[in-house]
């Protein structure tokens, strides 16, 4: 018992070990700074920018509607825009995931050799800058770009595209750059299909409808849910891509956060801006997990009921 109570405690101290860096590295650098964030959203801002230590809820007044004082003012602008980030980014999503979902199958009905090269092309793109991506974009979307000349050239169009600087733009660039991290979680689920369900499905005499509604979608569902948490947090917030495709025409919550910050010196009100971010992101993880969840007891249930 002694030799087994060693061994335990050996492992222990080991896992101990392991854990302790990357928990103090997100203690240090994403716990502190939400809990500043926290803090500031509720200061007041102050004259000349940073915060005066005064408790002061009209920061989220005049987000949400209770900010009708002299000093600060209910603007509906700033919840516009924040529906609009949301719209974009399950455009996003919904684009990405229409990409992403036929090639994982493509991808997964390879060779390993082929499937490794595929692989590879589908992260080739982070070994180049972000901003130099976005610019080929633009060079590729603006009215004098590859798009528009090739298209005229071809007579499919007689004056060209006013792309840039749109909705359209701004969605085509952040699922660019979002791809791989959609693509990947649903690689992973398309990988691990039982191909010989669908095939009995197919034997049972069940339509291609049917076998991709009643089996192949329950088994990658997981992989959607996933791809399309991990691209909609970033795409909520992002704002690089607006900067760059969208200009002064599409202001995300992300470009209004950092104009807070940067600009107008209201740390208080951009932290609170923040915050409404964070929240949409805490529910979207709750209801994640709350569908994961029932995934799991439902293949217990399935798994007790066959046994």
């Amino acid at each position: 018992m002694s030799g087994l109570e060693t061994n335990e405690g050996r492992k222990k101290l080991a896992l101990f070990g392991l854990l302790t860096p990357p928990t103090i590295f997100l203690g240090v650098f994403f716990l502190v700074p939400l809990g500043i964030m926290v803090v500031y959203s509720f200061l007041e801002p102050g004259l000349y920018g940073g915060v005066v230590w005064n408790f002061y809820d009209l920061n989220y007044g005049r987000i949400l509607g209770w900010a009708d004082s002299r000093y600060e003012q209910f603007d509906p602008v700033y919840l516009i825009v924040f529906l609009r980030s949301v719209k974009l980014a399950l455009t996003t999503v919904i684009l990405s995931l229409f990409i992403c979902y036929p090639a994982a199958f493509w991808i997964s009905r390879m060779s390993d050799a082929r499937k490794s090269f595929f692989l590879f092309l589908i992260t080739l793109p982070f070994f180049v800058s972000l901003v130099v991506r976005l610019f080929a974009w633009v060079l590729i979307l603006r009215p004098t770009g590859f798009l528009n000349q090739g298209l005229m050239g071809a007579g499919i169009i007689s004056e060209p595209l006013e792309l840039m600087f749109t909705n359209t733009a701004v969605v085509i660039g952040m699922a660019y750059v979002f791809i791989p991290f959609m693509f990947l979680p649903l690689y992973a689920s398309v990988e691990k299909l039982d191909m010989s369900l669908v095939e009995a499905s197919a034997d049972l005499g069940a339509t291609r409808l049917q076998t991709f509604r009643r089996v192949i979608l329950p088994m990658t569902l997981p992989g959607i849910i996933g791809g399309s948490i991990i691209v909609f947090i970033p795409s909520l917030g992002n704002f690089i891509v607006p900067s760059v495709l969208g200009g002064s025409r599409v202001l995300m919550i992300g470009n209004l956060i950092e104009q807070q910050f940067l600009s107008a010196r209201n740390w208080p009100f951009g932290s609170a801006l923040g915050m409404l971010v964070m929240a949409a992101v805490l529910v979207l993880l709750m209801v994640y997990v709350r569908i994961m969840t029932k995934e799991e007891e439902y293949a217990n249930a399935t798994k007790v009921k066959e046994g």
